[in-house]
């Protein structure tokens, strides 16, 4: 990690890793959304009418996982390995650990316990650091040190944590953020390689995960990416032959088994809360990257997100609370494996007072007992929970490992709703009430489930409440939603779910065209009757759309909409109308016509993490002259704009983009070219259109 960013603004360069004895003032990068436009939080205005929320069993989204819930130690905490410290962790439901800590793993030793250049607190070992692991029932994630290290010490580290010590260390990521030593302008990372290009850092993730396998063959290597939209995503230096994470994937992706990423929103945790709505197309454009350019079976690569945080004001206060739950329970829906808080402690920063309470500036999770350097404010006793810590806590009670999110959405703003489905029938819902003044009203529609009539069991924690409220009251579809509050609500099924049939398994999908996508599943296993037949559901929302059925394990989709993703599970029907759980979900996207009378290549040619240089090339496939045109388009986000055009008239209204000819650019001849371009902006995860219209007729793209 990198220092942070207080202001919320994309700054020109990353700002650079500062440290103070004993814990470490972390890093942040170029953040997912903190573009030169804000997004501000909705103005929180008292509900009139209640909010509905929308949950959705057919829908299903990825299963939680029994690595789901990290948090990062650091070797500059003296009480990483203190019981106490393990007893809090593993009442809190953390599963993984990482260590030895953001950008100290850079310059970490593990054979002597040093870190040159750095504070190394005493009991903080890699013996110590396992064992208190085991006692919190966690398993470690660990960075082996690509900046001043070598393949054959992180090798001989694999052998003695596994080979010599036992200790079943599965996770290993090379290096920390290592697009950050300056090869784009911006050092704050340890690097002491004479090249510093993603293609040496790549080439060497090759050599790491050869050299560590050939110790423990079962081990997981990670390569480190950048989260897109998140500096430098889209920027390429040097001899590179592209981006960072294109380089690295493209030499490196046969040999890892995940990537790891980091995502700080920027700005207060109040102006982070709103952006957990960029998550599902950061995740998306992850997944793209991956496919396109770590080669064949590119599938098997899962996303690692091992640094969430705010970066200013409300880092321990409910705010933050919020946005932890909200966006863990959103990346792990994604199919994200493994998600960490920064940190554990880390050391008081700048003092305020948010939504009524003591905000301490500090990006730890547990109170490090320090004061401000003239000591006129301390913080509460050491190990105190900061609300980020009841925020983790909620999601153990929430998202427990087995459990299949499904799609859950409300229509208020200030309202986030998630939503999980348990092998025993209930469901359970997270509601995040934003609104730092007001209770919220909420009422709870459930589609494919009959909730029971008796009182759920509800969980809750308030603005400054020093403890997670568990009890049994009012109805599972209607609640009030105090301030600045998490509420986690399980509901029991209102009959009896056993005899159901299997879910299918994981659906994949061929002969995707503009119109049409064959989906292929594996067959599931019947329950106490014979399966009847298998339907196809599209998400639409929190609503699914039954797209078709079938007595077989393969469906040709229909009447699709060329240029769009797609989102879809299968179910299993048996001849008693017992319905399964949703599959696994599979996402497409549509592409567009093989031929037409036109075709449109659309080129991002220079990328600077919230804007870029576009080029629009329109070709006419037709004998004749177009004498006179429009192009439109329309954005796959709320957050991309055209800025300034050239060589036709621009505009754009709402997310539709209306290009015209002008004087110069009005006739394109047969067979021929016109080359048209703009400055796009953006302010989040910038997915690239696919479906164009010249003249009203959609084009192939290029």
């Amino acid at each position: 990690m990198t220092s942070s960013n207080r202001h919320g603004v994309r700054p020109l360069t990353p700002p650079r890793r500062s440290t103070r004895r004993g814990f470490a003032v972390v890093a942040v990068g170029l953040l997912l959304g903190t573009a030169a436009v804000v997004v501000d939080q909705p103005i929180a205005d008292a509900a009139t009418t209640p909010a509905t929320v929308t949950v959705n069993t057919r829908a299903g989204l990825a299963t939680v996982p029994d690595t789901a819930l990290g948090v990062n130690h650091a070797i500059w905490d003296s009480q990483l390995g203190t019981t106490e410290t393990s007893d809090l962790l593993r009442a809190a439901g953390v599963q993984m650990m990482r260590y030895p800590g953001g950008s100290y793993a850079d310059i970490y030793h593990w054979r002597d316990h040093t870190a040159p250049g750095g504070y190394v607190a005493p009991g903080t070992d890699f013996d110590t650091f396992v064992a208190g692991v085991r006692r919190a029932g966690a398993q470690p994630m660990i960075i082996a040190n690509y900046g001043t290290g070598t393949a054959e010490e992180a090798a001989e580290w694999v052998r003695y944590a596994n080979v010599t010590k036992g200790y079943d260390a599965r996770y290993w990521t090379v290096g920390n953020e290592n697009y950050g030593n300056g090869h784009y302008g911006a050092s704050w990372e340890a690097d002491h390689h004479p090249d510093k290009s993603a293609t040496y850092y790549a080439n060497l993730v090759v050599e790491y995960a050869d050299a560590m396998k050939a110790v423990d063959p079962s081990i997981k290597v990670g390569a480190v990416l950048t989260m897109p939209a998140n500096w430098p995503d889209g920027l390429t230096a040097g001899e590179d032959p592209g981006p960072w994470n294109q380089t690295v994937l493209s030499i490196a992706g046969q040999k890892i088994d995940f990537v790891d990423v980091h995502w700080y929103p920027g700005g207060s945790a109040a102006e982070s809360l709103p952006r957990t709505s960029h998550i599902t197309d950061a995740v998306h454009l992850l997944r793209e990257q991956i496919t396109r350019y770590a080669g064949p079976n590119a599938g098997r690569i899962g996303i690692s997100l091992t640094e969430v945080n705010v970066t200013s004001e409300g880092m321990t206060s409910q705010p933050a609370a919020l946005f932890l739950a909200d966006a863990y329970s959103g990346l792990l829906a994604d199919g994200v494996f493994t998600v960490h808080w920064w940190n554990v402690r880390n050391g008081i920063g700048r003092v305020s007072t948010v939504a009524g309470q003591t905000d301490y500036g500090d990006f730890g999770m547990l109170s490090s007992g320090t004061c401000t350097s003239d000591g006129s404010v301390c913080e509460p006793p050491l190990n105190t929970p900061f609300a980020p810590y009841h925020g983790l806590s909620m999601m153990s009670r929430f998202a427990r490992t087995g459990d299949q999110f499904i799609r859950a959405a409300s229509d208020d703003p200030l309202v986030a709703a998630h939503a999980v489905r348990r092998a025993t029938g209930e469901v359970a819902v997270l509601l995040v009430n934003k609104d730092p003044d007001n209770a919220r009203e909420v009422d709870i529609d459930y589609a494919g489930f009959a909730p029971s009539s008796g009182e759920p069991t509800v969980h809750t924690h308030t603005n400054g409440a020093t403890a997670i409220a568990t009890s049994r009251s009012g109805s599972a579809t209607s609640r009030t939603l105090p301030p600045y509050s998490l509420t986690t609500i399980v509901v029991a099924p209102a009959g009896a779910t056993t005899g159901q049939p299997g879910a299918p398994g994981q659906p994949t999908v061929t002969d995707v065209t503009d119109r049409t996508a064959t989906i292929a599943w594996a067959a599931a296993t019947r329950g106490a009757s014979p399966i009847a037949k298998y339907e196809v559901h599209r998400q639409y929302g929190a609503v699914s759309e039954q797209l078709g059925e079938t007595p077989g394990t393969s469906f040709t989709v229909g009447n699709l909409v060329p240029g769009r993703r797609y989102t879809v599970n299968v179910l299993t029907r048996d001849t008693a109308g017992r319905v399964s759980w949703a599959s696994p979900p599979l996402t497409f996207t549509t592409g567009s016509p093989a031929s037409s009378a036109c075709g449109v290549r659309f080129t991002n040619t220079t990328d600077w993490g919230n804007g870029y240089v576009a080029n629009v090339d329109i070709v006419n496939n037709t004998a004749r002259p177009i004498n006179g045109w429009t192009l439109t388009w329309t954005w796959p986000t709320t957050w991309q704009q055209v800025g300034s055009g050239w060589n036709a008239n621009w505009e754009q209204i709402d997310t539709t983009v209306r290009v015209t000819h002008n004087d110069d650019s009005r006739q394109i001849a047969a067979g021929g070219t016109v080359s048209v371009g703009f400055v796009g902006e953006y302010s989040g995860p910038n997915v690239t259109p696919t479906a164009f219209r010249l003249n009203g007729t959609l084009c192939t793209a290029l």
